[in-house]
């Protein structure tokens, strides 16, 4: 082959290559190729060989891109028995759980394509003036009242005083409109209280959170009655009613779907009429403020045997509002989980009659309970959860970092060893990248979008880092933070972190199950058509084959991009930041973002209905796209901060973390794929280099770990919803207090050493005081020096103490 032929062979190729890389409709890239292909052939660019076979291969491409009737007849119809098997069959409530609340930027990254541009354009979540306000005096008041100690081990509850600031302040209506008596707040504003009530005490934030999440006031607002909306509102915002939600059973927990209770339309008596109604049976448990409830909110499969409401007689799930004073309900008694003080406790029911006005809606809304509980689910996923997880890392970020510099070991820091900086780099790093999806998580609800799949990767994933951070603050603290008492910031964190793992929807189930699950059903751009024309009774050929090349030229093209991204290590992927090394890393998100709709096709494809079965599949699909999306979060965080220098550093580490989790999964992915051969082709495109991604480095890790360690602009903007005491007794208060004098201790402290060291002094390392003495008369420090040191060293003592108590330990806890 000549010179010219092999030119006009490499012009050929990427005339094809890009009309499928750009995915041209079928008539343009039909008319691009076929003009390219005639202009070479009759100008003498191509050879007899590679001529014939370009037209070969055009011919048939192009009769099978534009002959629809011919495709539709002898290819889409006698597919379709087989398209009707290979498709996982979808159940009533799997639909309705697909169907519920809104897809979002996880669409964006699904697809392949994301428009960095329109994410970052969105306004910042800011809140108003009002809110602010609210923040500083209200919450910082109800922080000043909570002792974590005194209501865990003393009172088993909030003290008095304390539920009651909260309802006059109408902390529990702080998302009930304000034409309801409420506040009318925004999601940010009610994520934001969450975490600083949280860093005081996890017990409040609970019992605060809950009436403002998934409950009787946000099921009202959405769906109720007017004529309920207007008496319950009110008296839940000023907290006359305190509301509880049942929903979990005894042998129906994550699988809420299969709730065994039950309720039976027919008619009884009410208040001396007869009324049509339900009568009720019910048995739940794990319910949150249940034993102080006195509006309880219950979800039950609702039966219609006498066709009093219809002709089905089996209505489905049904959600209904019943006072807590009403004749036959059981409630009172109380749990005790993880022994915090948060109200939770069973409740139950049997032979119990309710006006058929007390469904939430009325009537008309029987039946569609399922559906209302996955569109409110993702309330408490994207805010009330993710508020918790974020307080629990602020607050040990904020914490341990001077600890760790306070604390000495071997006559050295804590944080100058190299194990302990590794454990202080991953709580700084978790900090960053759980503010950053708190923010823009929270966000999304107030742009009065009900982010399902966001919200269930903001539940599963910040749940996650919260419990490692707390648990590397664990190792860091040892001994300090075993010790519970008045002293000990952590233990309850500690103790915390599993009912967060486990409550709306357990971690495990959230990933192997929802985030992909349903994620591959909302956010791919033509599988839920697809489905829905499969599945149906009487298909419509040529729309189900419209899809079906759609979904091919998708495909193609992502295959494509994929093998250019790979080949090119996504070089010449348009980004927009300004650092370039932040660039860099978002060129390498859109890489990974396109293959990500690789892989979620190709398993589709090859698994069909049995990758439902295959949860660690679907899991590890799972984690590409979360990552994506805690990645874009830290963008967003980085650029709605003016993208600040200080930052940057924090933003490599995330993005880095984030990639290599990535390239975990899709190693796991390539590995185990059912088909090997399948998994290595993947792998060869993917990645035709080998691995692309590690983590961060440890210059890196080390360099995030400085703004912990002294005060810093960046370590307040990280903890600026942490609840600061300025009792002389809190832990946080003196550890704050210690880390604002160390720059003007530490060369104090040098010259001592420098004096120990040349022997001017000797070392006396188990005496400070008599070494700060005998350095004070030895001339090394002056007077003044000595009492601040002296002060200094006296604070930095009781910040290591750890509490006591008698031997008896039921006086403790009494």
């Amino acid at each position: 082959m000549d010179v010219l032929s092999v030119c006009g062979v490499i012009l050929m190729l990427s005339v094809v290559f890009t009309s499928a890389f750009f995915q041209f409709s079928a008539i343009v890239w039909t008319i691009c190729v076929g003009v390219t292909l005639t202009v070479l052939t009759v100008f003498g660019f191509l050879s007899i060989t590679p001529a014939i076979l370009f037209w070969i291969g055009f011919i048939l491409a192009a009769a099978f891109a534009n002959l629809h009737k011919l495709r539709q007849r002898y290819l889409i119809a006698p597919l379709l028995p087989v398209l009707k098997k290979q498709l996982p069959a979808i159940s009533v409530t799997e639909r309705e759980a697909i169907e519920a609340g809104n897809t979002w930027w996880e669409k964006e990254l699904f697809n392949g394509r994301p428009e960095w541009r329109t994410l970052l354009a969105i306004p910042k979540p800011v809140l108003t003036q009002e809110e602010q306000d609210f923040l500083n005096n209200q919450v910082d008041q109800l922080c000043s009242m909570l002792d974590d100690w005194n209501i865990i081990f003393s009172e088993r509850d909030l003290p008095e005083a304390v539920w009651q600031y909260l309802k006059n302040e109408k902390f529990f209506g702080m998302v009930i409109p304000k034409k309801y008596g409420g506040l009318g707040f925004s999601a940010l504003l009610h994520s934001t209280v969450v975490t600083k009530i949280a860093t005081r005490s996890i017990s409040a934030a609970v019992n605060t959170m809950v009436p403002n999440s998934l409950g009787p006031a946000e099921l009202l607002q959405h769906y109720g009655t007017e004529e309920q909306k207007s008496h319950y509102l009110p008296r839940l915002a000023t907290g006359e009613e305190i509301p509880c939600f049942a929903l979990t059973a005894p042998e129906a927990g994550s699988d809420a779907s299969s709730i065994p209770d039950s309720g039976v339309v027919c008619k009884g008596m009410h208040e001396g009429v007869e009324t049509l109604g339900i009568r009720l049976h019910w048995d739940k448990r794990y319910i949150t403020l249940a034993p102080v409830a006195t509006l309880l909110g219950l979800a039950f499969r609702l039966y219609d045997p006498d066709h009093l409401l219809g002709q089905c007689e089996d209505i489905g799930i049904t959600l209904c509002l019943i006072p807590a004073s009403h004749p036959g309900v059981e409630i009172g008694s109380r749990h005790y989980p993880m022994h915090l003080a948060f109200m939770n406790g069973p409740t139950r029911g049997k032979d119990v009659f309710i006006p058929i006005d007390w469904i939430i809606g009325g009537s008309k809304m029987a039946g569609n309970g399922w559906r209302m509980l996955m569109e409110c689910l993702s309330i408490g996923r994207a805010i009330s959860l993710p508020g918790l997880a974020t307080a629990c890392s602020k607050l040990v970020y904020r914490n341990t970092g001077p600890y760790a510099r306070l604390r000495r070991q071997f006559n050295s820091p804590l944080s100058a060893f190299e194990g302990v900086e590794e454990a202080l780099g991953y709580i700084a790093g978790y900090t960053y990248l759980l503010e950053a999806a708190r923010i823009m998580t929270a966000g999304a609800v107030d742009l009065k979008i009900r982010p399902s799949i966001a919200s269930a990767i903001a539940k599963y994933h910040m749940t996650e880092l919260s419990r490692l951070a707390i648990t590397h603050a664990m190792d860091i603290h040892a001994g300090h933070m075993i010790q519970v008492g008045p002293r000990n910031f952590l233990a309850n964190l500690h103790s915390a972190i599993p009912i967060s793992i486990t409550v709306e929807g357990a971690n495990i189930l959230t990933r192997n199950l929802i985030i992909f699950g349903q994620g591959a059903i909302r956010c791919h751009p033509y599988l839920l058509k697809e489905s829905e024309l499969i599945s149906a009774a009487d298909t419509n050929i040529p729309e189900l084959d419209k899809v079906l090349m759609k979904h091919i030229g998708f495909y193609t093209s992502n295959l494509l991009r994929n093998i250019a991204y790979g080949l090119s290590g996504g070089r010449f992927i348009i980004a927009s930041f300004k650092n370039a090394k932040v660039k860099k890393l978002q060129r390498q998100l859109t890489r990974m973002s396109a293959a990500l709709a690789l892989l979620a096709d190709t398993s589709l494809i090859m698994l069909g209905g049995s990758l439902k079965r295959r949860e660690r599949i679907s899991a590890r699909l799972g984690d590409i796209l979360s990552q994506l999306y805690l990645a874009s979060a830290v963008l967003k965080y980085y650029n709605d901060n003016q993208q600040p220098a200080d930052e940057v550093d924090y933003v490599r580490w995330s993005l880095q973390q984030c990639l290599q989790k990535i390239q975990i999964a899709c190693d796991e992915l390539f590995d185990n794929f059912p088909y090997r051969w399948v998994g290595k082709i993947l792998s060869w495109i993917i990645f035709p280099f080998g691995q692309a991604y590690r983590a961060p480095d440890d210059q890196l890790h080390k360099n995030i770990v400085l703004p912990m360690l002294e005060p810093s602009a960046l370590r307040d903007r990280l903890t600026q919803y942490c609840y600061t005491s300025n009792e002389s007794s809190d832990t946080g208060h003196r550890l704050n207090l210690l880390l604002s004098q160390t720059a003007t201790i530490e060369p104090m402290l040098k010259k001592v050493g420098a004096a120990v060291k040349d022997g001017i002094i000797p070392p006396n390392r188990y005496d400070t005081a008599a070494r700060l003495r005998m350095a004070e008369k030895a001339g090394i420090l002056t007077k003044e020096e000595l009492i601040k040191l002296n002060e200094f060293e006296a604070l930095r003592s009781e910040v290591i103490k750890v509490n006591e108590f008698s031997f008896d330990l039921a006086e403790v806890i009494a």
